[in-house]
């Protein structure tokens, strides 16, 4: 398993989000960011169904494979590195995926609270 020394909103480590597929905008499992990532991938959800169906109606769809980007296509139960922006979208119209919180990076913090992460936290 890869190590990263980056946080999660925890303050602990961040732990891989998914590795199979792998996500994130480094495509190396973990949910972190740099400046060229427009979409802020930070934010490491298990998307249900209802926010597939959701995000697709908003212009993203995450359901259909993409084999030229090695996509397989996610379906509900994936864990994915989401963009914090769509993520919030989805909270403000009630289709919200679930959040790891240890493998979502601290930097979601600058855009939304712990608190409001927690309600949305699954747990394994």
């Amino acid at each position: 398993m890869i190590k990263n020394k980056e946080l999660n909103v925890l303050g602990t480590a961040l732990e891989p989000c998914c590795e199979n597929p792998t996500t994130g905008y480094f495509r190396d499992g973990f949910c972190r960011t740099i400046e060229q990532d427009s979409g802020t991938h930070i934010l490491c959800a298990v998307v249900t169904q209802e926010f597939l169906d959701y995000t697709k109606s908003r212009g993203n769809d995450l359901s259909t494979p993409i084999p030229h980007w090695s996509f397989p296509g996610l379906k509900s139960g994936s864990k994915w590195c989401l963009c914090i922006s769509r993520w919030l979208e989805a909270e403000r119209a009630g289709k919200a995926p679930f959040v790891v919180l240890e493998a979502t990076h601290k930097k979601a913090l600058e855009y939304t609270t712990l608190e409001l992460l927690k309600k949305y936290e699954v747990v394994f």
